[in-house]
């Protein structure tokens, strides 16, 4: 148990040399090297910063699913002659009546298996939500009317699809803002938890989150009386223009925008580029519809209304408007990470100054500090010369932590320090127990050497079960838990294994080298 072969000992210092590395880099300024660019990142409620949490509104999006299944529905019943009336979408149900005669007709169309259902499947049905529709048995008449509408696990679905793209569209937008080191994570089924480090006002991101962003390119209509249009106000203007409802074509098609300066007027513009199928388009009705005016609409409302000229067959053009570069840019943000598929609203915001943040950090400084001195003192009291050898692992046991933590970027909170504290504690546990048991291997064996071994191989299984089981416990924090538990399970998780190789890797090299060179002198414990 205290022989170790050179490679052994190679290894372990390699170990304990490549981590301090790491841990260094927490000092040392420099962002041009990947690998040297590594730092132990502050939490939020140490360096300060913004919380947000957002709510996805998901009803908007069943409400278009849904008429887009009715269009299609009306096309299907058209197509197969069965008469219908007060097709409609209401409290997100579609509901329409079907004529008396032709309710049979509407019964043996859906019931076919070999033809109709599966026409129904194809052309109705939407297979991304799965089960997502009612079972047919729900969609024959009662008293002629019919009720369509998604099931919960259909619900879910779409719930979780509209989740998942707002989130990442949401991860975009503050990648592109350049907000250092964001939280961006998922929270149960319809919200999204943003914490900001660093960031004292958030009232730009608010602004960027709180845009769904939905650009269309639509036809100014020339009379008010156009029933296939709609009054729609300017931004920041009660000027109105009615607008054709057909999009001409939308923002899916934008493949990339920014914030220039007009040559002419040298204000800032927003230049935009589409893509392939966007150019033939707009290069379409751009042709088609020279003298006319366009309006570029943004979340419905009108930016600007442009006379076309000329045909634009390039695929690029200008958003003009009262822009200042900020906003432009902005603006581009917004057209460049996409279209929110829902609104989003903001339920809960928390700012944290840095003068709260620095008196936390100095708060659990001190803490580590005076655990650590009186850890220190008490080793050197009871074990004297094992004192110094435990109390020399333990300090290498907070460099490996410190250095893994590095490797992995993380997150240091307040309770993440406190899972610092618990494993410095943890740390001289495990140097208790094996000396404590040398101590009494002493009294029976005659030797020093059998002693210390004896003594590090009876208290291995005490030592094992102690750390196994808190690793157990961590690992059902990190799982279970969210946010300040998570970086609390994380560093007794990390502190636990530093802690084992500590002790029966390097505190027991070090043991041995002792024991051996003093293996027939009296040593006291």
């Amino acid at each position: 148990m205290l022989y170790f072969s050179k490679l052994k000992i190679v290894i372990i210092y390699l170990i304990i040399i490549f981590l301090t590395f790491f841990a260094f880099l927490n000092f040392i300024d420099h962002e041009e090297n990947l690998l040297l660019s590594k730092k132990l990142n502050l939490g939020l409620d140490l360096q300060g910063g913004s919380y947000l949490l957002l709510e996805v509104d998901s009803h908007p999006v069943i409400k278009q699913k849904l008429q887009t299944k009715l269009i299609s529905l009306r096309k299907i019943l058209k197509d197969e002659k069965i008469k219908y009336n007060n097709l409609k979408l209401e409290n997100e149900t579609i509901n329409f009546k079907i004529s008396k005669n032709d309710i049979q007709k509407f019964e043996d169309f859906f019931l076919n298996k070999e033809n109709s259902i599966n026409l129904y499947y194809n052309r109705f049905r939407s297979y991304e939500m799965g089960h997502s529709i009612t079972d047919l048995g729900d969609l024959f008449p009662a008293n002629n009317l019919v009720t369509i509408s998604y099931t919960k696990f259909g619900l879910l679905e779409i719930k979780s699809s509209t989740l998942e793209q707002s989130l990442e569209i949401v991860r975009r937008r503050i990648d592109e803002v350049g907000t250092k080191e964001p939280t961006i994570i998922r929270r149960g089924n319809d919200r999204i938890l943003i914490e900001l480090p660093g960031l004292d006002d958030p009232n730009r991101i608010k602004k960027l989150l709180g845009k769904t962003a939905n650009l269309t390119f639509r036809l100014v209509s020339e009379t008010e009386d156009d029933f296939g249009s709609e009054l729609l106000s300017f931004e920041n203007s009660e000027n109105k223009l009615n607008i054709n409802k057909r999009i001409v074509i939308s923002g899916t098609n934008l493949i990339n925008a920014k914030p220039v300066l007009d040559n002419q007027t040298n204000k800032a513009v927003v230049s935009f580029a589409f893509d392939r199928v966007g150019s033939k388009k707009f290069g379409r009705a751009t042709t088609d519809n020279v003298g006319k005016r366009m309006a570029i609409i943004l979340d419905n409302q009108i930016i600007s209304a442009p006379v076309i000229q000329e045909p634009i067959l390039g695929g690029n053009g200008q958003i003009s408007g009262d822009f200042t570069f900020q906003s432009a840019t902005d603006l581009a943000l917004l057209l460049r990470s996409g279209a929110l598929p829902a609104p989003l609203t903001i339920v809960e915001e928390r700012t944290v100054g840095p003068d709260l943040g620095e008196d936390s950090i100095k708060a659990g400084s001190i803490s580590l500090v005076i655990g650590f001195l009186l850890v220190i003192i008490y080793m050197l009291y009871n074990y004297r010369q094992l004192g110094i050898i435990a109390d020399f692992a333990l300090i290498i046991n907070l460099i490996l932590l410190i250095g893994i933590l590095t490797i992995l970027e993380a997150t240091l909170t307040l309770p993440g320090i406190a899972g610092i504290i618990l494993t410095v504690g943890m740390a001289v546990d495990a140097n208790v127990l094996i000396f404590e048991r040398i101590k009494e291997e002493m009294k029976i064996e005659k030797s020093n050497i059998h002693a210390f071994d004896a003594g590090y191989k009876k208290a291995q299984t005490a030592v094992l079960d102690a750390n196994i089981t808190t690793l157990i416990s961590a690992v059902i924090l990190f799982f279970l838990g969210s946010g300040p538990v998570k970086g609390f399970a994380v560093t007794l998780g990390i502190g636990i294994v530093t802690t084992l190789f500590s002790a029966y890797f390097f505190a027991r090299h070090l043991s041995s080298f002792y024991v051996m060179k003093n293996k027939d002198k009296p040593i006291k414990l």
